[in-house]
Parts: C-alpha cells; structure tokens; sequence
C-alpha cells in the first residue's frame, strides 16, 4: 500500500476536525496487541500504550513498579459507545482469572462516572459484579505513556510507512497521536481495516 505525506497529514487534519471524543483506558496483558486491535475499530480516533494502575513515579518498562501496562484509546461515542469496547475488552479476556504478574494483568479504568455506571451495568447484563471477577476494576488516577519505541509497534517495522511519516515531519510524539497511525497498526497486525478505502487521494504530483 502506497502512503504519502500529504494523505498522513490530511487524514490526521480531519480527525482532528473530527466529532467530539472520549478516552477509555484498559489493561489486557502486553499492550501492543490490544493497541492494534482497538486501533482498527471503527469509531476509535487514536490509541496510545503506557502504564498506570501503581504508584511509582514516572514508570518505565524497565522500571515499571507496581503499575500495569495499559492502552488508551480516543474514541467517538456517537460511532462506538464505551459499553461496545467494553464488550471487546471482556471478549479478548476471562474476567475470572487474573494473572499474577502486576505488570500483565486484566484492568478496566474508569475515568468518570458515567463511565462507571455504564461498566457496573454491563457487568450485571453479564451476570458478573466487580467484586466477584479476577479482572481489576479502578479510578484512573494517572496515565503514564509508554516510551516512543513502543508506540505504534507494528507500523515501526514497515519501512515505507515509517518513511511518508518522516516526510510528513512526523516526530515520535506526532507518530504516537495519529490518527492514521492507529488504523495503520491494526492493518500492519493483521486486523480487517480498509486503510486504503479511507485515505484521502493524493493530490497529483506529491509525495
């Protein structure tokens, strides 16, 4: 698939032009398949991987402490409402196991408190109770994000990707909050997104 700069930054324009979005902020064991994943969901805008859950400052994979790793996702809850990533979320774990490991464990936040009581009823339609599952159930209090190597991991490893990025003038952290980045992570992975469908056509005679 060819990718140029000008589509990058007038797909990432549009996002940001884009409906009003959400943040939802979940664990389910190493963060770079989820955020693939979530990342080729229609109605998530960008997604980025860090840690949270602990209470060590300023964490890093090597140093991680007694946080998490997480992954975050914008999203627009007029396409995908928060009760629809928490069905994936739910779907892609067992709720009755939690592994022992602090760093890998299934963790669901919530950042506020519709968020909140829309999770306790999603719960109970599932006959669960967050007292009675494995998987963590918490009040965001910090998001740390990961170091830039592992944001956006599977499109790092795709040379002509990484180089329209580079030509767009995308640095670590513009590579980290794309748009078109986060759909392009979920079809590097593997996962059914049409990129190709969705970006916008090049204007003639650029790059």
């Amino acid at each position: 698939m060819t990718l140029t700069r000008t589509q990058i930054r007038e797909y990432d324009r549009r996002a940001m032009d884009g409906a009003e979005t959400a943040t939802a902020t979940f664990g389910i064991g190493c963060f770079w398949g989820p955020d693939a994943q979530f990342g080729a969901m229609d109605g998530v805008v960008r997604t980025r991987v860090g840690y949270a859950g602990g209470t060590k400052i300023d964490p890093t994979y090597h140093a991680l402490g007694d946080h998490t790793e997480v992954f975050q996702v914008e999203f627009d809850p007029d396409t995908i409402p928060y009760r629809d990533l928490l069905n994936q979320v739910f779907d892609s774990h067992n709720p009755q196991h939690q592994t022992r490991k602090t760093q890998y464990q299934n963790i669901v936040f919530a950042a506020t408190e519709d968020q909140r009581a829309v999770l306790d009823d999603f719960l109970t339609t599932r006959g669960l109770t967050a007292d009675g599952i494995g998987t963590r159930i918490e009040r965001l209090s910090r998001f740390y994000p990961a170091e830039d190597y592992h944001q956006k991991y599977k499109p790092r490893s795709v040379s002509s990707f990484m180089d329209a990025f580079e030509a767009a003038g995308y640095g670590d952290d513009e590579l980290r909050e794309s748009a078109i980045a986060a759909r392009l992570n979920g079809y590097a992975a593997g996962h059914d997104v049409a990129v190709a469908e969705e970006l916008p056509a090049p204007d003639r005679g650029t790059v």
